[in-house]
């Protein structure tokens, strides 16, 4: 009965408070609070989706790389890496561009988890830093790539041997197709050099990595690697 009575009470005061006419079961002063932070959440939503979008969008992208004629087999021998440039994003001039060093592949040296055909005749590696994404340059002196902006080293395979860098440098696949050799699609590797969709810079792909990192959407690796 008492519990009966609060909730009678309740009611009747919630009907009475100043500024509510008879029978109103909303004030004006809570309509207009309701107003303002429905108000407050769109003004928000629209400042907060476009920065969303500008930060997701480009992990649904596509990228479809072409494959790009690099040379001739006889151009590239296993000793030593050819600079060659290509070309990663289209219809945007210099800026578009890179390098990849190729070599030919060393059976002796690059046995460890190795591609399957028609992959596994060049190597082909990428120059861009597995830190922040620097251009790193081959020392054929030192047999290393070096990056002039934060020290990071690599050796002849492109496996870290120094400095921050969170994983091997990303490699492209490559063919020979019409006696042409052929720079395709880029990938990832981990210190064990596994085979991974690419990632970005300072993603590191050894233990949990892997999964705190996972590739975009709309990049994968090859089908059979």
């Amino acid at each position: 009965m008492a519990d009966r009575r609060q909730t009678k009470s309740k009611y009747t005061a919630d009907r009475n408070i100043p500024g509510a006419f008879d029978g109103e079961t909303v004030t004006r002063r809570r309509f207009m609070t309701l107003t303002a932070n429905g108000a407050g959440i769109v003004a928000a939503s629209a400042f907060l989706l476009p920065v969303v979008g500008f930060a997701l969008g480009p992990q649904f992208e596509l990228h479809n790389m072409h494959w790009q004629d690099v040379g001739v087999p006889g151009d590239f021998t296993k000793d030593t890496y050819v600079p060659k440039v290509i070309t990663i994003v289209d219809g945007i001039g210099e800026a578009g561009k890179s390098t990849a060093y190729v070599r030919r592949f060393d059976p002796q040296l690059d046995s460890q988890n190795a591609l399957p055909p028609p992959y596994n005749q060049f190597i082909a590696v990428s120059t861009r830093c597995a830190h922040l994404g620097c251009p790193v340059h081959y020392v054929e002196a030192a047999e290393r790539f070096i990056c002039p902006c934060h020290g990071g080293v690599y050796d002849f395979r492109g496996a870290v041997v120094g400095g921050p860098p969170v994983r091997p440098l990303d490699r492209f696949y490559t063919r020979v197709k019409d006696g042409l050799v052929q720079v395709g699609p880029r990938y990832s590797v981990n210190s064990e050099f596994r085979v991974f969709s690419p990632r970005d810079p300072g993603e590191p792909l050894d233990g949990i990595g892997q999964y705190l990192y996972p590739s975009r959407p709309s990049v994968r690796k090859l089908p059979g690697t």
